[in-house]
C-alpha cells in the first residue's frame, strides 16, 4: 500500500502566502484606472478586445508556480510497507480415550461429545500449528496425522465414535502411537495432549514407558483426566429400554501426574464441561506459537514532478504575457 508524507513539513505553512498574495493585489488594484490619451479614436489600434478577467490568469499562473514550489521543497516522498512473518509453530498431536467409559453422563450431553466439542476450539484457536489426532480403547489408531488442514482435522474429528475400536483402555498405546507420529517433526515445540477417564488395561506399552520415551525425544505430555468425583451416570442396556446407574469413577491420577511430570507436561483433572475448557484454554497459554514479524519500508522523492509543474507555470505566464496580453505601445 503506498502512501505519502513530507521530509520538510515546516514548508508547508509557506501555503499560506497564497491567499496573503491574492488579497495584495486586491488592494493594489482597488484604485488603479487605465488612462491612455490619444488625439483622436481614428489612431486608436484596431486590436480585439479582451475579458476583463482574463487579465487575473497571469496571477492564478504565478500561485500555481509558487504553490508548487512550495510542495516541491517540503519534499514529497511516498512509500510503502511490506511485512513478513515466520512462525515457529508447535507440532500437537491429540490422544482421545474412546472406551465406553466416556458415555458417562457427568459431562453435557456425555463425556465424548463434550471432549470432542472442546477439542474443536482448541484446534480452531490455534491456525498456525500443525496438529494431529489418535483415538485409542483396547487399541490405538490415527484418525488423522500431523496437519495444517485444520478443516480436515476437525471433520475426523466429528466422525470419532465408540464403536470404531474394540473396548478397553489403552493408555500407553494411545500415548505411544501419538509420540510415534511427532518422532519426525521438526517443529521447534511437540506436545502430547492425552485425555483419558479411566485406568490403563490393555496395549502392550505401559504409561510409564511411553512417557519414558516421549521425555527421549523431548516431547512435552499434557494429561487430563476427565470424570467427577466419586460416581457418574452410566447407561445401561435393560430390557426396558437404557437405564442409567451410578458407577464408580476410578482415573488412575498417580500414574497420570507422573507420566505428565516425566515429560515437563502437567496433569490436569476435568469435572465438567466448564473445566475442561479452562484446562484447554490454560494448555493453550502455556504453548504459544512463536511469530516474528519483519517489516520493510520503501521510500521513494516525488518533488520533481511538483518542481516541473512550478516550471510550466512560471513559463505559461511569460507566454500568456507574452502573446496573448500584448501591451499597447
Amino acid at each position: 500500500m503506498w502512501d505519502l508524507e513530507f521530509a520538510n513539513p515546516a514548508y508547508l505553512h509557506l501555503l499560506w502566502s497564497i491567499p496573503l498574495l491574492i488579497a495584495w493585489e486586491i488592494w493594489r488594484e482597488r484604485d488603479k484606472k487605465a488612462i491612455v490619451l490619444f488625439p483622436s479614436f481614428a489612431e486608436l489600434p484596431k486590436q480585439k478586445s479582451v475579458s476583463v478577467w482574463t487579465r487575473h490568469i497571469p496571477l492564478i499562473f504565478r500561485l500555481l508556480a509558487i504553490a508548487f514550489l512550495i510542495v516541491a521543497l517540503a519534499r514529497p516522498q511516498s512509500f510503502s510497507k511490506e511485512q513478513t512473518s515466520t512462525t515457529e509453530g508447535i507440532d500437537i498431536m491429540l490422544s482421545l480415550d474412546v472406551s465406553s467409559s466416556m458415555l458417562a453422563r457427568d459431562f453435557e450431553p456425555d463425556r465424548i461429545e463434550a471432549a470432542k466439542r472442546i477439542g474443536i476450539q482448541f484446534i480452531s484457536g490455534r491456525p498456525s500449528d500443525r496438529m494431529g489426532l489418535v483415538i485409542f480403547a483396547s487399541e490405538a489408531f490415527t484418525m488423522c496425522p500431523l496437519t495444517l488442514d485444520h478443516a480436515a482435522l476437525i471433520n475426523q474429528f466429528n466422525a470419532v465414535s465408540m464403536d470404531m475400536l474394540e473396548d478397553g483402555t489403552a493408555i500407553g498405546s494411545g500415548l505411544a502411537m501419538a509420540v510415534n507420529r511427532l518422532l519426525n517433526s521438526d517443529a521447534v515445540s511437540r506436545v502430547v495432549i492425552l485425555l483419558t477417564d479411566g485406568v490403563n488395561n490393555s496395549g502392550e506399552i505401559a504409561p510409564y514407558t511411553a512417557a519414558e520415551i516421549a521425555q527421549t525425544y523431548g516431547i512435552r505430555v499434557y494429561v487430563v483426566g476427565i470424570g467427577s468425583m466419586g460416581t457418574a451416570p452410566y447407561p445401561v442396556q435393560t430390557p426396558f429400554g437404557i437405564r442409567y446407574q451410578q458407577v464408580e469413577v476410578q482415573i488412575d491420577e498417580k500414574l497420570m501426574k507422573e507420566v505428565a511430570q516425566l515429560t515437563g507436561g502437567e496433569y490436569f483433572r476435568a469435572t465438567d464441561n466448564k473445566t475442561l475448557e479452562e484446562i484447554y484454554q490454560k494448555i493453550d497459554s502455556l504453548e504459544k506459537s512463536k511469530i516474528n514479524v519483519d517489516e520493510f519500508l520503501h521510500r521513494s522523492e516525488e518533488f520533481l514532478l511538483w518542481g516541473i509543474l512550478s516550471f510550466f507555470f512560471v513559463v505559461l505566464e511569460i507566454l500568456y504575457r507574452a502573446f496573448i496580453l500584448r501591451r499597447l505601445p
